[in-house]
């Protein structure tokens, strides 16, 4: 019964971690489609703007969340702990402030939606017409 329940567990969490994860932007921004790089170097502190030429705001799920670690280890070839270490590296040298980390995917997509500037990432299955994805991350 244990090996079921087991089996049954680890099935699950193979599904969440394979979670299809948007990029997105509020429906009011100018900015287009993004590249990988181009999100990767937002979410790693490498740059701070948008393609447009305005800053960036981005924003981070929970640590918790299934779709961040698919984000991070899809979008930017790192794991989350990586990234946690990366911007431990870039606050301490004072080069850096990390993306602001929101409750949930529904914070995150109202955050964006108010703010032309902002980016952060969802399910693609949480999307709707308040954002718009700039990068698919499957």
């Amino acid at each position: 019964m244990n090996k079921m329940l087991m089996g049954a567990t680890l099935m699950v969490a193979g599904v969440a971690a394979q979670a299809q994860v948007a990029v997105v932007v509020s429906a009011k921004s100018p900015v287009g489609n993004m590249t990988a790089d181009q999100v990767s170097a937002i979410f790693l502190g490498k740059s701070n703007a948008l393609p447009n030429g305005s800053a960036a705001v981005a924003v981070d799920l929970p640590e918790a969340a299934a779709a961040r670690e698919t984000f991070y280890t899809k979008a930017t070839g790192k794991s989350s702990a990586q990234v946690k270490a990366a911007w431990s590296r870039l606050v301490f040298s004072g080069k850096g402030t990390p993306p602001k980390e929101l409750g949930s995917a529904a914070d995150v997509k109202k955050f964006v939606a108010g703010n032309p500037d902002a980016i952060g990432y969802i399910e693609k299955s949480a999307v709707d017409g308040s954002v718009k994805v700039v990068l698919s991350v499957d």
